[in-house]
C-alpha cells in the first residue's frame, strides 16, 4: 500500500475550513499563555527598556500593561534591594528576570535567577526576591488576577508555621507518601 491508497485524503485548502480553527485569543487565559506573554515582552526590549529607572531609596516599579483580569509590572532593583517575605494574596504570577540577577528565597530554598529565568507561582506562595548581585537588575511580573494585595510575612512566623506543619502531632496518620 502506498501513500496514495490511504483512506483519508484532504482536498482543497484545509485552512479555509473555519470551523476547524480555534480563534486566536486576544488576551492570555492559561498559565502557559501568561508565561508566553512575559517571554514575548522580555524579547521586545524596545517596549520596556526606555521606561526603566533606578531608585536607590526604594524599588522602582511601573505598570506596563493591563488586560482583562491581569496586570504586567516592570520593576528595577539596585544592589541590596529586596521585596521582603510576602505573598500575592489571591493572585498567581509569572516572574521573569529581564536583566541582571535576582535571588528568590522561599523557606529554606534559595534560587539565583539570571536574565531569561522565569518563575511561576500560585496564590499564597510566600517568597522574597532580593538583588544580591553587584549590578542592577530588571524584572517583569505578570499577576492574574491583577495584584490587589501583597501580605508581608516575618521570617519568624514562617519558621513557626513550618515547625507546626512538621511536628509529629500535625502529621496526618496512615498516609503513604507518593
Amino acid at each position: 500500500m502506498n501513500s496514495s491508497d490511504s483512506d483519508l485524503q484532504i482536498a482543497g485548502d484545509i485552512l479555509a475550513v473555519q470551523h476547524l480553527l480555534q480563534p486566536a485569543r486576544e488576551h492570555p487565559a492559561t498559565v502557559a499563555e501568561f508565561a508566553g506573554l512575559a517571554r514575548s515582552i522580555a524579547a521586545d526590549r524596545a517596549q520596556w527598556e526606555h521606561l526603566v529607572s533606578y531608585d536607590a531609596t526604594s524599588r522602582w516599579y511601573h505598570r506596563l500593561r493591563t488586560g482583562p483580569g491581569y496586570e504586567v509590572w516592570l520593576l528595577s532593583w539596585v544592589p541590596g534591594q529586596g521585596s521582603g517575605m510576602h505573598d500575592h494574596g489571591p493572585s498567581s504570577g509569572v516572574l521573569t528576570v529581564l536583566d541582571g540577577e535576582l535571588t528568590e528565597r522561599a523557606g529554606a530554598v534559595q534560587r539565583v535567577l539570571g536574565a531569561g529565568s522565569q518563575r511561576v507561582f500560585a496564590p499564597g506562595y510566600v517568597h522574597e526576591v532580593v538583588n544580591d548581585a553587584l549590578e542592577p537588575a530588571v524584572s517583569l511580573h505578570v499577576y492574574f488576577p491583577g495584584l490587589t494585595e501583597m501580605p508581608m510575612h516575618s521570617v519568624d512566623s514562617l519558621h513557626s508555621e513550618h515547625a507546626a506543619q512538621c511536628s509529629p502531632a500535625a502529621q496526618p496518620q496512615d498516609v503513604v507518601p507518593a
